[in-house]
């Protein structure tokens, strides 16, 4: 048996090294108050996603907590100020700060600008989250709860969706959910 053809289709499946972006060009080409992603990581069936992105000087990204990701931040041209919990970080130019995920945080772009590349892992698709309206998660549940004796599964699982992870609650709902123990909201 010629195992040669079958090695060579192995060794010409595996993804291959390449080089992506020069992130200093990408700098050059853009626009002065171009702001926002300057470059994507794009590449097919990847587990990272990666941007670069510029701020104009003074520009702020508000206050957000990231729930599913943890990020890395390298600032590659300019500086600014992240502001984080209780904290304020300096961005210099080539300091790698993580960004745990749940973490709450802004930035604040310094007086030439900044920009800054990310990387972290790929998101999985689009979630379906619970409203974070508690009225507005009441009125889900009561309609969810009305029909309770229809029979068959329930048209709307979001009541069952877990707010942390997206984790589907089977069966009674515990303290916390079983695939991240957050306790739910």
């Amino acid at each position: 048996m010629n195992t040669a053809g079958s090695d060579i289709t192995k060794l010409a499946a595996q993804p291959a090294a390449s080089l992506l972006a020069d992130l200093d060009w990408c700098l050059a080409q853009a626009a002065d108050n171009q702001r926002g992603a300057l470059w994507r990581l794009a590449e097919p069936e990847r587990q990272l996603d990666a941007n670069l992105v510029r701020l104009p000087p003074g520009a702020t990204v508000e206050a957000h907590t990231e729930r599913d990701v943890d990020v890395l931040l390298l600032p590659i041209a300019g500086h600014g100020t992240l502001h984080a919990a209780d904290e304020s970080i300096a961005l210099a130019t080539h300091t790698l700060t993580w960004l745990p995920r749940g973490s709450r945080r802004s930035i604040t772009a310094g007086t030439d600008g900044l920009a800054y590349l990310t990387v972290h892992r790929a998101r999985t698709g689009m979630r379906i989250q619970l409203p974070a309206d508690p009225q507005a998660l009441a009125r889900l549940e009561a309609r969810e709860e009305e029909g309770a004796d229809e029979g068959g599964e329930a048209a709307c699982l979001l009541p069952r969706l877990c707010p942390h992870c997206g984790a589907v609650a089977t069966g009674a709902k515990t303290a916390v959910c079983p695939s991240c123990d957050q306790p739910w909201d």
